[in-house]
């Protein structure tokens, strides 16, 4: 478990990245894992109106988990967008390169997150 505390998103991805190689995981599934961390902490910045999220990486077996916590109560939801909106589509991009992502209130904001399994990259 590693937990990370800055507002860098080299760091964050470099620090995955590293744990994802350790353990053994295929190119192409270190790459949708960095992007979806990136569009977390994007989303983190954004809407958390938080500098520095709180990035947890887990890797459990076969399964890695990614959580970035950020300091507001307010829930990402994923919208139907307009065909040409210009963005708007972060948790539809989690979602797609993910097995699985959700949201855990805290006592001071959330926590999203998304899985991965090695035997599903």
């Amino acid at each position: 478990m590693r937990h990370l505390n800055t507002p860098s998103l080299a760091i964050c991805r470099q620090s995955l990245r590293d744990a994802m190689t350790r353990a053994g995981w295929p190119s192409s599934a270190i790459a949708d894992a960095e992007l979806a961390l990136a569009e977390l902490l994007v989303n983190a910045w954004r809407h958390g109106e938080t500098p520095a999220p709180v990035v947890e990486i887990i890797a459990i077996n076969n399964t890695l988990r990614v959580s970035v916590a950020d300091e507001s109560p307010t829930l990402p939801e994923q919208r139907p967008l307009p065909e040409l909106a210009e963005s708007g589509r972060g948790l539809q991009l989690v979602a797609g390169l993910s097995r699985r992502w959700g949201v855990d209130p805290q006592q001071r904001g959330k926590s999203v997150w998304f899985e991965c399994e090695l035997d599903a990259a």
